[in-house]
């Protein structure tokens, strides 16, 4: 109990402070409000493309939506898609207080606020998670229709991540782990395991063996150089185009 209470600072880092929106990169976009599955209000940005994809995005551990403004402005131009991306309990403008628990709940929530207030099916929706993000879109890809899973930084599961970060619990098991590895391979749409070879916070290998465990069609991108926070900026152009081209296919063949 006292090691999930103290995760605030260790594994979640929510920051209250909201720096920017949307309009700061020239996009258009909307304030989205939306609860939980346990009705925890959220707080997220819907950023439109007309008859583009749709991605759903599930951040990583630390900041907020607003510090992912220019890949969101990046992703909407170079890739073409809609995004929609909201902000966990504590984080942001979200309510609540962060646990492993919850964020399950919120990951839900914002599954069900595309599916039934936007009204996109769920096989069209592309779910896609960094980091600790990835552990979410897993689980949702493994039970909830989805038309493709992308998945960046992805770890292997919440006690290797212990063993590594803090080997003093190396036994620890957490009530509610998240389990990339013990779930990727319930996940039957196409994949995409993107992973800097440099990433100083969770292992290249990691990634390799998530990818390792998923079913085909799949596909691993290794960017050269990139550490965990600059996979967008190492992998530049051909980062966008890699996922462009990834999207198209799933969309081709769906």
């Amino acid at each position: 109990m006292i090691l999930e209470f103290s995760e605030k600072g260790i594994v979640f880092f929510p920051d209250p402070y909201v720096m920017g929106t949307p309009a700061d990169y020239g996009l258009k976009y909307e304030e989205v409000w939306f609860d939980a599955a346990d009705g925890v209000k959220l707080h997220g940005w819907w950023v439109p493309r007309a008859g583009a994809p749709v991605l759903v995005w599930f951040h990583g551990n630390a900041g907020n939506i607003s510090h992912r403004l220019e890949n969101i402005k990046l992703l909407h131009d170079r890739v073409g898609v809609q995004v929609f991306i909201f902000d966990y309990r504590e984080y942001g403008r979200s309510q609540g207080r962060i646990s492993r628990e919850g964020t399950f709940r919120d990951a839900a929530g914002a599954y069900r606020y595309v599916t039934e207030t936007r009204g996109v099916p769920g096989p069209e929706i592309m779910l896609f998670g960094r980091s600790l993000g990835t552990a979410l879109a897993t689980d949702l890809a493994a039970q909830a229709p989805c038309r493709a899973l992308i998945l960046e930084s992805a770890f292997t599961d919440s006690s290797e991540m212990a063993k590594l970060m803090a080997p003093f619990l190396f036994d620890w098991r957490p009530a509610v782990p998240y389990d990339n590895l013990g779930k990727i391979d319930k996940v039957k749409v196409p994949v995409l395991v993107i992973h800097g070879s440099d990433d100083e916070i969770i292992p290249v290998d990691m990634g390799r063996r998530v990818f390792a465990a998923a079913n085909e069609p799949k596909e691993l991108y290794i960017i050269p150089g990139a550490h965990h926070n600059d996979t967008y900026v190492v992998g530049g152009k051909a980062y966008f185009e890699r996922l462009k081209a990834f999207i198209f296919r799933a969309e081709k063949n769906q």
